[in-house]
């Protein structure tokens, strides 16, 4: 009963995770409360993959970075967002099967194809003019987020399925990626352009050499602000790029100034208001540095961020070695998904803070964690031979 109710609470949690945040995170803690009365009556826990003890690390500096903040209150209060980290444990117990993953994939599926249907109407009949798409979470960097973590699931099921869903899973893909472009959100297109590529590696890497002239074909066919934007990527001149200069300035200045614990969780943007970090009134008016590495180490400290690299490294290396022997084919797509939406988030992050936003890091951890799922419930349920599926 207890691993029912984890599982469709768990499922919930997937089927709201575009839709409502209040939503999927009351279903993604009633899951949690079933895990641990499930952990605690059979005396045992799962076993999770060696990035999450990385990942725990990184969860007990903060701990320490807040209780040394400028304002412990404000950082504490921020830290209770770490319990969100515990979904790494909780993916490993709702998706006990092969079954269960099958349904859980359908279940997002289904939850990213509401959203697009919203968006698509929002933009098309209550947008203003150049006002960028956004979903049901409201601001389009969040929209970008989850649909750039969507979008290489998609693209990895397409590609490697051997039933009749991958067709629906490339449509799913066609349709988020068009999203993507219309949040313009360049950050999010750099992580969909790495996480893309890792894919088509996997599936026929010859299909590499075409994608420059996909990129090109893309952008001669975009509408004029769509252009406008993606050339700005290359101009140190434009508003968004020289206020990141000013950020990556500061950021340095802040962690050089406050090595060891950082100057507290949620605090930076109080902290770099102070004028001797020469920050412009725009800038200062944010909320944070706007990469996921100088934001860290100045919040929390190099040590913190030293392990939040550790974290990254072992889920790569371990998601690596899931590949190495040719994985049966319903987990080799999953794993190349983990893969490819791992690189994807961390190159979006050297331009914005998404592992800031609980909504984006949420999903991230679920998707990353997922293929050590599949392969614990494979190993223990049912004797595979390891071979990669036929494109």
């Amino acid at each position: 009963m207890l691993q029912r109710i984890i599982f469709w609470a768990f499922g919930f949690y997937l089927l709201t995770s575009f839709i409502s945040i209040s939503a999927s995170q009351i279903f993604l803690g009633l899951s949690l409360v079933a895990a641990l009365i499930f952990w605690i009556s059979r005396k045992t826990w799962p076993r999770w993959p060696a990035f999450f003890w990385a990942l725990l690390v990184y969860m007990a500096l903060s701990l320490v970075a807040a209780y040394f903040s400028h304002s412990p209150v404000t950082s504490f209060r921020d830290s209770r967002e770490l319990l969100l980290y515990l979904i790494v444990p909780l993916t490993l117990a709702a998706l006990s099967s092969l079954e269960k993953s099958i349904w859980a994939n359908r279940l997002l599926l289904i939850s990213a194809g509401a959203n697009l249907l919203y968006s698509f109407f929002y933009f098309f009949f209550q947008a203003s003019p150049g006002e960028r798409i956004r979903g049901f979470m409201g601001h389009y960097m969040t929209e970008a987020g989850l649909l750039l973590l969507f979008s290489c699931l998609a693209l990895s099921l397409f590609c490697f399925l051997q039933s009749q869903e991958r067709i629906i899973w490339g449509v799913a893909f066609g349709l988020t990626a068009i999203a993507l472009l219309l949040t313009q959100t360049r950050s999010a297109w750099l992580g969909l352009l790495v996480g893309a590529a890792i894919v088509i590696y996997y599936y026929r890497p010859q299909l590499l050499l075409i994608l420059p002239l996909l990129i090109v074909l893309i952008f001669v066919i975009s509408p004029s602000p769509i252009k406008k934007r993606a050339l700005s990527i290359f101009s140190t001149k434009s508003y968004s790029n020289r206020i990141r200069l000013e950020y990556l300035r500061a950021g340095i200045q802040i962690i050089k100034e406050y090595p060891l614990f950082g100057t507290g969780p949620d605090t930076v943007d109080v902290v770099f208001k102070n004028p001797k970090y020469g920050l412009s009134k725009e800038a200062r008016e944010n909320v944070h540095l706007h990469n996921n590495l100088t934001q860290i180490a100045a919040e929390r400290g190099l040590p913190a961020l030293a392990a939040w690299l550790i974290f990254l490294g072992l889920a790569f290396w371990e998601l690596l070695k899931l590949l190495q022997h040719r994985a049966p084919s319903r987990l080799f797509p999953q794993a190349v998904a983990g893969i490819s939406i791992l690189l994807a988030f961390f190159i979006a992050g050297l331009f914005e803070y998404n592992f800031g936003d609980s909504e984006v890091v949420t999903l991230f951890l679920c998707l990353i964690t997922w293929p050590f799922a599949l392969n614990q419930s494979l190993q223990k349920n049912t004797p595979y031979h390891l071979e990669k599926p036929q494109p």
